[in-house]
């Protein structure tokens, strides 16, 4: 039996059979699906299980991700990247796996590629051949097309767990120790800003979404992101923003600096920024400055004294300021610098928390609270360390107002 081109001839069937004019729903199309098998004669001597899996195939081809689809709703993979119709790779449990399946063809990637940017009402093509989307389960999907990419479309979705991870739970990976853990929450409860910076895949979404679950429930929380990925719980008053490319219709852009300075209107008790890249880091700061008190943030930078340097270039790219004045924005807004890290073994660490006590003579006054250890490694290669306890928190101003010890 020929399963691929039965495959393939089932598929077309369906599809001269369907108006594509007409809203289908999921219902619509799995009926056509049993009625284009049960009619098929080369099908109807086929075992029961491969009659399932062929139905299940024709319709995450026909509704959803194709071939992409089984990897999606896999919980162990974080990380699925399409070079064109070339080759497919994973990340599975820290490590990337090559696969041996592929696109029949690019119009069948590119149709899922259009199928993908349509769900959240954005649009790629050669003219705009960059976009950031996400999937209908938060998923971050980033796609770059021809005449960008040389050898095909390229696709790279992250995938995030269908539950949020919990401080418990990060404490169980030792991510975290768990008194660091205990004070960061005390430190969020008490409205403290804090800034969580880290490489690529470190996981500074994550520890956003853990620290966002000590936020008061009664709380108006905004949250503005580039693509909405954050998993905010508990909290019922919660808003989100998301940015908006222009297109071909005439909308025009709507940047996070748009974002960040409506939700200053929208009476917020705490601002969270899902990842700051550029000049929006003033407005950011701007609002951590001007009494919105227990906002958060992310970052990109190599560790916690690089995103300092970092948040400086950003600012500097929007306007022209003394270097001084934003370092004293920098120190004013921000209380709490958390860097994390991605060691040798794949494991997520928390590396460093530092406290900014301000700026003197033109220098960030930084003190360490608690910095990573090194022990060494076991004879599987995982790396053994905890997080130190190096200082005490100076500023305990927010402590006493909320009552916290």
């Amino acid at each position: 039996m020929d399963y691929k081109r039965i495959k393939k001839q089932l598929r077309e069937s369906i599809q001269n059979r369907l108006d594509f004019g007409k809203d289908w729903t999921d219902q619509d199309i799995q009926e056509a699906i049993d009625e284009a098998v049960i009619n098929s004669d080369e099908v109807a001597f086929c075992s029961l299980e491969l009659r399932k899996r062929l139905r299940k195939e024709l319709f995450d081809s026909l509704r959803r991700l194709d071939i992409l689809q089984i990897f999606v709703e896999d919980p162990e993979i974080s990380e699925i990247m399409i070079n064109g119709n070339e080759a497919i790779f994973v990340e599975k449990k820290g490590r990337i796996i090559p696969l041996d399946i592929r696109f029949d063809s690019l119009e069948k990637l590119n149709d899922v590629i259009q199928r993908i940017v349509a769900g959240c009402n954005r649009v790629v093509n050669e003219a705009s051949p960059i976009v950031d989307a996400r999937l209908s389960d938060g998923s971050r999907v980033n796609v770059v097309m021809p005449p960008i990419a040389l050898n095909g479309p390229i696709v790279t979705i992250r995938r995030f767990p269908e539950h949020p991870i919990t401080m418990e739970q990060l404490i169980g990976f030792q991510s975290i120790s768990g008194e660091a853990a205990g004070f960061l929450q005390r430190l969020v409860e008490a409205r403290y800003n804090i800034f969580i910076s880290g490489g690529t895949g470190s996981g500074k979404t994550t520890f956003l979404n853990v620290l966002s679950a000590f936020i008061e429930p009664s709380a108006r929380v905004i949250t503005v992101e580039d693509s909405a990925e954050l998993q905010l719980v508990k909290i019922s008053n919660l808003v989100r923003l998301e940015t908006r490319n222009s297109n071909m219709e005439g909308c025009r852009e709507i940047s996070m600096r748009d974002l960040i300075r409506s939700s200053l209107r929208m009476r917020p008790d705490r601002i969270i920024v899902g990842e700051v890249r550029g000049p929006e880091a003033f407005d950011m700061l701007q609002c951590m400055n001007t009494g919105h008190d227990g906002s958060m943030c992310t970052g990109h930078a190599n560790s916690a004294r690089d995103m300092l340097s970092r948040l400086e270039n950003m600012i500097l790219m929007g306007m022209e300021l003394p270097l001084t004045a934003i370092r004293q924005q920098i120190a004013s807004g921000i209380d709490i610098l958390v860097h994390l890290g991605r060691l040798r073994d794949k494991s997520r660490r928390v590396m460093e928390v530092w406290e900014i006590l301000g700026v003197s003579d033109g220098e960030y006054q930084l003190s360490p609270l608690y910095l990573f250890e090194e022990n060494g490694e076991t004879e599987d290669g995982k790396v053994l360390g905890e997080l130190v306890r190096k200082g005490e928190l100076q500023n305990v101003r927010k402590l006493k107002e909320a009552g916290l010890s």
